[in-house]
């Protein structure tokens, strides 16, 4: 397999590695993605704008601890790819952008998202790894997804981020 078609398919599993059922076990950022994330890197930079406090991380432990509390407290997050992944490799260094839609629901209610996400990959000894991400998301009208997730439900409280 070309490096292009891995970088691709391991967007792919990046996405879905977010993908949450009611009465799954509690997430743990890095049992989920502990091979796609570089965790010994000193110079990772993770950003994502949904992020209410819009912090950017520069480990990747520490962006798990950015993410861990609100997935644990989600009833559910399903995921559609909306486009790509697009990417461009070389030897050592890949990059791949992917959109996604997602409805978040928490016990109050739930959100419709589509975000845009950039990776920026890094051949290690152990495969590729992820040392940066940039994700802009925008907050959809309530019930946008109804017919784009199956099973992820109508009828929802939206909410905005």
């Amino acid at each position: 397999m070309n490096a292009e078609q891995l970088i691709a398919d391991l967007h792919g599993r990046w996405v879905f590695g977010w993908e949450r059922h009611a009465g799954d076990a509690p997430f743990d950022f890095r049992r989920t993605f502990g091979d796609l994330y570089d965790f010994g890197s000193p110079d990772v930079r993770l950003y994502d704008d949904f992020d209410p406090d819009q912090r950017v991380a520069t480990t990747a432990a520490g962006y798990g601890s950015i993410w861990e509390p609100g997935f644990r407290a989600m009833v559910s997050a399903h995921h559609a790819v909306d486009d790509g992944p697009h990417v461009i490799a070389g030897h050592d260094l890949a990059a791949s952008t992917l959109t996604f839609v997602a409805r978040i629901t928490l016990p109050d209610g739930a959100t419709d998202i589509r975000t845009t996400t950039s990776l920026v990959w890094r051949r290690t000894p152990d495969g590729w790894r992820i040392v940066r991400e940039h994700n802009s998301t925008k907050v959809l009208p309530a019930g946008t997804l109804d017919d784009t997730l199956p099973g992820a439900g109508r009828n929802s409280v939206s909410r905005q981020a």
